[in-house]
Formats: structure tokens, sequence, C-alpha cells
């Protein structure tokens, strides 16, 4: 992963991709960087959508079909590696459906956004998460990106959490947490709010009266519940009818890979040692929506439709369809300057030196008041 594409260079004299990303407010508005970008790039086209997800369904239909019918067949130990192979390939192609499903939340899918949310609501709850739910959550986290206050997920912690900053901040410590954010951090943030905005009252994606949603949302909060019901009981019928354990092969593990791959790159979108978070006092849309990265990660750049080495222009344009993002991205980088913060490092090289420094955020000494602060480890 992370092989290719070297789009900022990494070899000596070349600049040092931990160099920080400017927090001075931009010599440029969204405006600009928008007309920089070519019409077509915001053409949503329904063919082509379609086409990528279809395609997407056949190639899980196709794994799906494998092994099913062949993997049984295998003598031991051969079967005892072959299923963990399936669940990565499988759980990597749920991650391409599941980042449509994103798509289709942005409205970035078709111009019709009746369309966009019925395909949604049913590509998302076939892999248990809450559409109406995480599109209206996710919209908040694109309105407050790297606002210390006001930031949906992937709340930095201060220094003050001595349970971060001093007792997991260890490589046993960070070990743990590793092993936490890639097994359990995708249900228990839809559930509990983990890595979540602190709220006053139960902050949960399935809790209807949740504070993260406002009054004209409830009800479409209680539509994607009914429809993850729907889910776990098509999922019962299909365990009563097989069995648990062949729902767990089939579906089960690769559902935990998918899960692993969306909090393992949302992770690395917006913690790098070099991008800033900023409170009130400072916090701007644009330098929010700066404060990411993109990262190269080879063959899975296309599997999970650039939305790991395009993120940057996702968040200053979201309903720019995902086969147009890596144009949109060429062509608003002249512009962006050192504001644009590309990381060619190989990517679980990345993953650990974040799991590693970016343990909690401060401002800088002597720039207490600033409203600006930054990872430390």
């Amino acid at each position: 992963m992370g092989a290719g594409g070297r789009m900022n260079d990494t070899t000596p004299g070349a600049k040092n991709v931990l160099e920080r990303v400017p927090v001075k407010k931009t010599p440029f508005e969204i405006s600009d960087l928008k007309k920089a970008i070519p019409l077509h790039c915001y053409k949503r086209d329904l063919l082509r959508s379609l086409y990528y997800l279809f395609g997407d369904i056949a190639i899980c239909f196709t794994w799906y079909y494998i092994a099913s019918n062949y993997i049984p067949l295998l003598p031991k130990p051969l079967n005892y590696v072959a299923w963990p192979i399936y669940w990565f390939v499988q759980g990597s192609s749920f991650m391409g459906i599941w980042s449509i499903g994103h798509d289709l939340g942005h409205h970035s899918f078709s111009d019709y956004q009746w369309l966009d949310d019925t395909i949604g609501f049913f590509v998302h709850s076939s892999f248990l998460t809450p559409y109406f739910s995480f599109k209206y959550s996710h919209r908040s986290h694109h309105a407050h990106t790297n606002s210390m206050e006001y930031d949906e997920v992937w709340i930095p912690k201060r220094k003050a959490d001595t349970f971060y900053s001093e007792i997991l901040n260890n490589p046993l410590g960070n070990m743990f947490m590793t092993c936490v954010r890639l097994l359990l951090s995708f249900p228990l943030y839809f559930t509990f709010n983990l890595h979540g905005r602190p709220y006053e009252g139960f902050a949960s994606h399935f809790y209807p009266q949740s504070p993260i949603f406002n009054d004209s949302e409830r009800l479409q909060i209680w539509l994607s519940d009914a429809g993850i019901l729907v889910a776990y009981y098509t999922l019962y019928k299909i365990a009563m009818a097989t069995s648990a354990t062949w729902l767990f092969c089939i579906y089960g593990a690769p559902l935990l890979v998918m899960n692993a791959h969306f909090i393992f790159f949302t992770f690395l979108h917006h913690s790098h040692p070099s991008l800033a978070h900023f409170d009130k006092r400072e916090w701007d849309w644009i330098r929010g929506a700066l404060s990411t990265v993109d990262r190269d990660y080879g063959i899975f750049n296309h599997i999970f439709h650039d939305v790991t080495n395009a993120h940057v222009v996702h968040h200053l344009i979201s309903h720019i369809p995902h086969y147009h993002t890596v144009e949109a991205t060429k062509a608003v980088k002249p512009i962006l300057g050192d504001y644009y913060k590309y990381d060619d490092t190989p990517i679980l090289k990345a993953f650990w030196r974040e799991t590693r420094d970016c343990i909690y955020v401060e401002p800088d000494e002597g720039a207490e008041q600033s409203g600006v602060y930054w990872f430390r480890k």
C-alpha cells in the first residue's frame, strides 16, 4: 500500500512531509478554488455512478461465489489460509461500496436527491451503517473540520487527559489503542459517539433524540434504525438457514475488515503532525477544511474510489463525484501551495507514526492564547 504517485518526493532536498501547513488566513477564497476546477468535474453522471456501484457489487458477488463454493473444498490447512485472504479482499470490496454510500450522502451520485438517499439507505443499511444518521453527523463534520469545539469526529485529546497523554503514551499503550481503534471504533462511534464531539445528554447515531440531530432530522433517524433492524433480522434468518459460523465467515469477518479500513483511513485523514486544530478564537471554515491530508494507498486508491488520495478537495467541495476528485485536486494544487498537504510515507509506517506521535494537542510554548493546537506525544 502507498507505493506509487510521488506527488511529494521525500528524497534528500525534497520538501519535508512533516513541515507544518500554514495557519495564517489563506490568500485565496473557496470561490478561487471553484473557478480553477474544470466545469465537467462538477457534473454528476448517473450512468457512470451506477457503473461503479454495480461493478463493485459484481466484484463482491464474485468473491462470495469463490469463497462459498471452493474454499470449503480445500484441504486443511489451506482453507485456514484461504479464509483470511477472502476476508481481507471481500472486506476491501465492502469498503468500496460503502464509500459510494458515503458519496450518496453527499449528493454526488446523481442529480436526484431522492434517488441518492434511496440507494444510500439500502447500501449503508446492508453494512449496518445508519444512513441518515451518518449523513447528518458527517455533514456537520464537513462544516466544522478541525474545530476543537464543534467538529464531529476524531476530536483530539488534550494533555490534561492523562489516560492518553501519560498512561497510553508508550509502545504498549499505542498498540492497545491501535487494536481498540481498528476492531471496535466503528460500531462504538455510531453507538456511543466514541471519538466524537462531546454533547450534553446521550449522543448516539441510533437514538433519534440524540443532540447530534435537529428536530427536522429525527424522523429519518427512525428510518435509519428501521433499516438496521431489517438488516439484522435478515442476517438472523440467514444464520438460521445456514449457520452462525458460515455467516461470520462469509459476511461478519469481511465486515470487521471493512470497519478497520474505515477507521484506518479516516484516522489518517485527520491525524498528522503538520496539521493544526483551531479553537473558536481562530477557526474558520477554509483553514479547517485544509487541515486534512492526502495519502497514497496504491491500488486501494482505486478500490476506495479515491477517498484516500483526494480527500482534501473532497473537504473543500464535497459534491464533486469521486471519479473527478483526482483531476480537481490537480487543478487546485497550484492555488493551494503550502496549504495543501500530501504525504507519500508508506501507509503502515505512517499509521504507526501518527499513532505514536499524535497523542494529544496543545498550543506551542509561548503561544497558549493563539487558538492554534498541534499534535504532541
